[in-house]
């Protein structure tokens, strides 16, 4: 037996109840008549994730209306959508299955996630029951997402008679999950010797980006189609029943290096982040390093040129060469640019401040003025223009605490705060390998912060390279000053960065949302109190 399905891997906007329902109505249309089943992404009428808004009556009302305005406008070819549903005073994640007016069947997704980013116990009921559905004499079975990370889920649609499993996702990327999540889905196909279906959600939304790449599986564990990554598609696969097993397409999408894969995601994370808020555009500061070089090249890839616009800044510490190859990588991206510089300023605020600072010598004081007269600046132009001010700190600045509040720290949006400052340098060699747009000088000098005489990133912390990894020992990993030191790291460095990261809680509490591209970011993935006990960390 043949089916021919839809995998529907779209991008919805989290609310937008009337505008999803529309787009799944738009696309169902489009199908009728040429495939059997379209497949939708977990909770696609309302976007994922809706938080909060799931506990007002009246989303969920609006959310009944748009499930019965498709029920009603769709001939002619089933759907598999995902929705809140509320039953008997309680909130279900549901996979419905719809056919010419009628509800088939409801799956209530059994494995609530409750840890990273997920919150979804505190809104949702767990299900209990294997739910199926027959199509053209195929017993079809149902799940929903974290489902098919679990055994159980999918052992009771086999022993439920199903000869086939779709599961619907909103599956988050972050560093190395599109490997991981299909292995997984293989081991499932092969200890129940099911063929799976794995539809996943595209777009960003807040700090999550999800990175599409839905893709089947036969009863044997082989991966035969693909979709592809950070890209919205409506694919029909034609899929035989028998035995559980299927050809692999001669065009199947290969996996993306991980490079290629974090790139699209901060551009796609801009791209809607920006969008989907109705900003007319963003702003950056470009200093001639490679935190704003990478950041500028995100934007004007994820918006075009023509939507990005730079300003320099310089002070008296500012090195030509910072001017030259920020001015070089704005015309090389064709992104209008201008240059202001901060000095009236900055005296203007030490003569204000003339008599508070006297007595006192020179220190951090001053270096954070100056980055606070640039922050005045360019919110004062995002105000002006309608344009989101992007921010550049990267995750090792963030860690510790090398950033400046209502400074650098300033906007409305912070693309590489997830990405630590190797990775930075990585993602600028591949950037540069698509079309060379850094200069390569902005790749090869020392960092600074240029906020003082002769300044250098590493006259305030470790190198970078030792610095990334005792943070991703300590933020990702939860290993203690021990454990990091017992892995080759000088113990009194180990308890200096731990020290900073704990100790800039507050600072990051303060920071804009910016996407999550690690295994586990700071905001809602990492939570840490503000006033805590730091004793035998």
């Amino acid at each position: 037996m043949k089916l021919k399905i839809v995998l529907a891997q779209l991008n919805f906007l989290v609310g937008d109840i009337e505008g999803n329902a529309q787009r799944i109505i738009d696309e169902a249309k489009s199908q009728a008549g040429k495939a059997d089943v379209v497949v939708f992404p977990e909770l696609a009428i309302t976007g994922y994730p809706p938080e909060d808004l799931l506990l007002r009556d009246h989303f969920i009302q609006r959310v009944e209306l748009a499930v019965a305005n498709i029920i009603s406008r769709v001939r002619g070819i089933h759907l598999v959508v995902g929705y809140p549903r509320r039953r008997e005073g309680k909130l279900y994640n549901v996979a419905g299955v719809w056919y010419d007016g009628d509800i088939l069947a409801e799956y209530e997704k059994h494995k609530l996630p409750n840890y990273s980013v997920f919150d979804e116990k505190r809104y949702f009921s767990p299900g209990r029951e294997a739910v199926t559905f027959e199509l053209q004499g195929v017993r079809i079975g149902l799940s929903v997402c974290e489902d098919i990370w679990e055994v159980e889920p999918a052992a009771m649609s086999r022993a439920a008679g199903a000869q086939l499993l779709l599961n619907i996702n909103a599956s988050p990327f972050h560093i190395g999950k599109a490997p991981e999540r299909e292995e997984l889905v293989q081991n499932r196909a092969r200890e129940n010797m099911l063929p799976i279906i794995y539809v996943n959600l595209v777009g960003g939304q807040d700090e999550l980006v999800f990175d599409g790449g839905s893709f089947v599986v036969d009863g044997q564990g082989r991966v035969i189609e693909r979709l592809d990554f950070f890209a919205e598609t409506a694919a029909c696969i034609d899929l035989c029943i028998e035995n559980g097993t299927g050809n692999p397409s001669n065009s199947i999408t290969p996996l993306m290096p991980e490079e290629q894969r974090v790139y699209q995601a901060l551009v796609t994370g801009v791209r809607d982040y920006v969008l989907k808020n109705g900003f007319n555009g963003a702003i950056i500061g470009l200093s001639g390093g490679v935190d704003s070089a990478l950041t500028l090249a995100i934007a004007a890839d994820a918006l075009g040129p023509d939507q990005v616009e730079v300003v320099m800044m310089p002070s008296r510490y500012t090195a030509d060469m910072s001017n030259q190859d920020a001015i070089a990588e704005a015309e090389l991206l064709g992104v209008e640019h201008r240059t202001i510089s901060i000095e009236p300023a900055f005296n203007a605020f030490l003569e204000m401040l003339a008599d508070e600072f006297a007595g006192r010598a020179v220190d951090v004081t001053e270096e954070n003025i100056q980055a606070r007269c640039r922050g005045i600046i360019l919110m004062a132009i995002s105000n002006k223009k309608g344009r989101i001010l992007l921010t550049t700190g990267n995750k090792s600045e963030m860690s510790v605490g090398y950033a400046t509040l209502y400074g650098d720290m300033a906007g409305g949006f912070a693309p590489i705060k997830d990405v630590p400052k190797t990775l930075v340098y990585s993602l600028c060699h591949y950037r540069n390998s698509l079309s060379q747009v850094i200069p390569q000088r902005v790749l090869e000098r020392a960092p600074s912060a240029e906020l003082a005489p002769d300044q250098k990133d590493s006259d305030s912390l470790p190198e970078y390279a030792v610095l990334d990894e005792i943070l991703e020992r300590y933020v990702e990993q939860d290993q203690s000053v021990t454990e990091i030191a017992a892995a080759g790291f000088d113990e009194a460095t180990v308890m200096r960065v731990i020290d900073l990261v704990d100790r800039n809680e507050y600072k990051r509490r303060q920071a804009p949302p910016g996407i999550k591209i690690t295994r586990r970011a700071y905001g809602r993935d990492r939570r840490y109190p503000l006033t805590w006990s730091k004793r035998n960390r």
